[in-house]
């Protein structure tokens, strides 16, 4: 039952899922946190940040972790491959076809529309990390977090190697939150 969850939950964000992984943040909180209560608020801010620390794509890197929380190394292989099924198939077909019908009017038209809904997505996905809630209702980003996030910010505007950031980010985290 579960991994036939995890494969329908993932399929839907696989599939409606456009404009990259930070467009689907607001999907995958929905499926996970809200939907089927696999993971907490916490949690899933927690996944986000390291899936973004870790290489590859976030919407796979959070498909492989939150499958392997709930189900184990199976659920981990269904989530993985359901969010990776729907665009490859997508990118497929489309690639076969874009090339006679990019100049159609109706094809231009669906992509013109497509870009307000990616940036309503990635402004929602922004909302949600910005003004995250745990579970009883309160903020879990408290104001060592917001001079975290200030800090990275004018060391990133200064060129410092991200490498360095994230490794001086985490050592500043374990030395706050141990």
């Amino acid at each position: 039952m579960i991994y036939l969850q995890l494969l329908y939950s993932y399929l839907k964000i696989g599939f409606f899922g456009f404009g990259g992984g930070y467009a689907m943040l607001s999907l995958i909180q929905n499926e996970v946190v809200v939907q089927h209560g696999w993971l907490t608020n916490g949690q899933f801010a927690d996944i986000v940040a390291i899936s973004q620390m870790t290489p590859g794509p976030i919407a796979i890197n959070s498909a492989t972790y939150v499958g392997y929380s709930v189900a184990g190394f199976w659920g981990s292989v269904i989530a993985t491959v359901a969010v990776c099924l729907p665009p490859m198939t997508l990118m497929l077909l489309a690639t076969r076809f874009y090339l006679r019908l990019r100049k159609n009017p109706y094809v231009a038209g669906a992509m013109t529309a497509m870009k307000p809904v990616v940036i309503g997505m990635i402004g929602a996905a922004a909302l949600l990390l910005l003004f995250p809630h745990s579970d009883e209702g309160k903020s879990f980003i408290d104001t060592w977090s917001w001079l975290l996030f200030a800090a990275a910010l004018i060391a990133s505007h200064l060129k410092v190697n991200p490498i360095l950031l994230i490794i001086l980010s985490a050592v500043a985290g374990i030395v706050i939150y141990g």
